[in-house]
């Protein structure tokens, strides 16, 4: 028997109300100041991405307290889209660190009033030396902005949360023109997909930018074969001593890819009672020019061809079309396909060997 306290609607404490609504207004406040920065930005943004872009030497990122963190971040960002970067802490470079920085470097200082003490004494030094100085900070009305080469504003603006004092505003816009400045560079650049690749070689994200050859079968992981030898020739002598593909690839005179046979074609053989093509050459039965990929393809790229396709083996060829491996659809299985990029490195038309998932 249902009580009438089961009807009842989900009431919510008036405490909990309000703990959401400071939330959802803090998270605005931020995203209105990143709104503001993108309205402002000016020549000065182009200016110092091209000061980067022709510096031979590194950027090299300061500040202290959270704007400390916030360039942390940004080296983290810029280091790893391309743009050599390091964070120098303000305090230890008075103390000896400054000679970390080379002439042909470029200086990142970071501060939002534009007044933080121990970031101001570097500019001398830095000045003495000839070494640019980019300064991200709220205004060019500040005594940093005055001694830097190029200023990013990111504005003046209240801090969020009731006493409007923690750095949570600024430093969400600090972060927001970083992300910028290194992004953008990368791109000034030329910084690719392979590139980004390289730089995370481990983890998933290693795992799904990794190129095709790291994850192939190869060897005497697959089954190679002529096209003129049978169907029962290729089972039977092609016994894989590892895991076992569901697929052989077939090649010509010439040792090119020329087709591929799978289980799949073996087992509509049977269900059409053609099974008396098993003793005949297997290229009368093979899908010829199968889809392919090529050994530098990036991952993901492989794994969208196969769902597009619906196949659950693509050989990996090389130079003049010889087989180097295979990708097996089990291997690939945690790797989602890459929704943007275009298919690239592929090589044949959409095969007959397709299967449904």
């Amino acid at each position: 028997m249902n009580s009438d306290a089961e009807h009842q609607p989900d009431v919510v404490p008036l405490i909990q109300l309000d703990r959401l609504r400071k939330g959802q207004a803090i998270i605005r406040r931020e995203a209105e100041a990143l709104n503001f920065v993108a309205s402002h930005l000016s020549a000065s943004f182009t200016n110092a991405v091209s000061l980067i872009e022709t510096s031979t030497g590194a950027v090299i990122v300061t500040g202290v307290g959270k704007a400390g963190l916030i360039g942390r971040k940004i080296v983290a960002t810029m280091a790893s889209t391309g743009t050599r970067a390091f964070f120098l802490h303000p305090t230890e470079a008075l103390h000896g660190d400054l000679g970390c920085v080379a002439d042909d470097d470029v200086i990142l200082a970071i501060s939002n009033s534009g007044e933080s003490e121990e970031v101001l004494k570097l500019l001398p030094p830095l000045r003495q030396r000839n070494i640019p100085v980019i300064g991200l900070t709220r205004n060019a009305d500040n005594s940093l902005a005055r001694e830097c080469n190029v200023v990013l504003e990111i504005g003046r603006h209240q801090e969020a949360g009731d006493l409007g004092l923690a750095p949570s505003v600024s430093t969400t816009a600090m972060l927001a023109m970083g992300d910028a400045l290194g992004l953008v560079l990368s791109h000034a650049q030329g910084f690719s997909q392979l590139d980004f690749a390289r730089f995370h070689p481990a983890g998933s994200l290693g795992r799904n930018l990794c190129p095709v050859r790291k994850v192939m079968r190869r060897g005497t992981e697959v089954r190679i074969a002529s096209e003129t030898e049978t169907v029962r020739q290729i089972l039977s002598d092609l016994k894989l001593p590892q895991r076992r593909t569901g697929a052989v690839m077939l090649t010509d005179d010439a040792g090119a890819l020329s087709g591929i046979f799978t289980d799949s074609d073996l087992a509509r053989l049977f269900e059409n009672r053609r099974e008396h093509l098993i003793d005949g050459p297997v290229s009368e039965v093979m899908t010829p020019n199968p889809s392919t990929t090529t050994p530098d393809v990036l991952l993901p790229v492989a794994v969208r061809l196969m769902a597009d396709r619906k196949i659950s083996e693509l050989p990996v060829i090389g130079n003049h079309g010889i087989p180097l491996g295979l990708l097996d659809i089990t291997d690939v299985l945690d790797v989602a396909p890459d929704p943007v990029q275009p298919v690239i490195g592929v090589v044949g038309p959409a095969s007959r060997h397709a299967e449904s998932a």
